[in-house]
C-alpha cells in the first residue's frame, strides 16, 4: 500500500486537469452551451454580490473582480476587461510605491476617510443609525 494520497498536491496538475475537463466539455456543442450558461450565471451572481458590497467597508471590488475572473473562463470580453483591470491596478500600485512616505500616508488617510464616510452613510440610510449625532451627543455630555 502506498503512503501517497490518491490526489495530486501539485497545483499545476490540478490546473491541467481542470483545463482538460473544460476542453472536453467544450468539445461537445451541448456541453459548450451549458458551460457558457453556468459560467455566465455563476459570474453574474458573484459580480452582483460584489456590487451590493461595494458601498460597505470590505472586499466589494475584490468580489466583483472575482466574478469577472469567473466570466473570463468562458468570455473573451471578460478576459480583456480583467487584463485591463490588472494593468490599471498594477500601474496604480507602482505609482504609489514611487511616492514619498508622506504622500503614501496621505493616500492611506484619504482611503480611510472615504471608507468611514461610506460606513457612516450606509449606517444612517440603511439602518437608521445616525453615528455622527450620537457621537456628538456623547462628546458634549461628557
Amino acid at each position: 500500500m502506498s503512503d501517497k494520497p490518491d490526489f495530486p498536491r501539485d497545483s499545476s496538475t490540478w490546473r491541467d486537469r481542470a483545463r482538460i475537463a473544460h476542453q472536453t466539455v467544450r468539445a461537445n456543442p451541448t456541453g459548450a452551451a451549458v458551460l457558457k450558461v453556468i459560467i455566465g450565471a455563476l459570474g453574474a451572481v458573484v459580480v452582483a454580490v460584489g456590487i451590493l458590497l461595494i458601498p460597505l467597508p470590505g472586499p466589494g471590488w475584490l468580489i466583483v473582480i472575482g466574478g469577472l475572473a469567473i466570466w473570463a473562463i468562458e468570455f473573451v470580453w471578460a478576459r480583456h476587461l480583467l487584463q485591463f483591470t490588472k494593468d490599471k491596478v498594477r500601474g496604480w500600485t507602482e505609482w504609489v510605491k514611487r511616492q514619498s512616505l508622506l504622500v503614501r500616508l496621505l493616500i492611506g488617510l484619504a482611503g480611510l476617510v472615504f471608507v468611514a464616510a461610506v460606513l457612516v452613510t450606509t449606517l444612517r440610510y440603511s439602518l437608521g443609525i445616525d453615528v455622527v449625532s450620537q457621537a456628538w451627543g456623547y462628546v458634549t455630555t461628557r
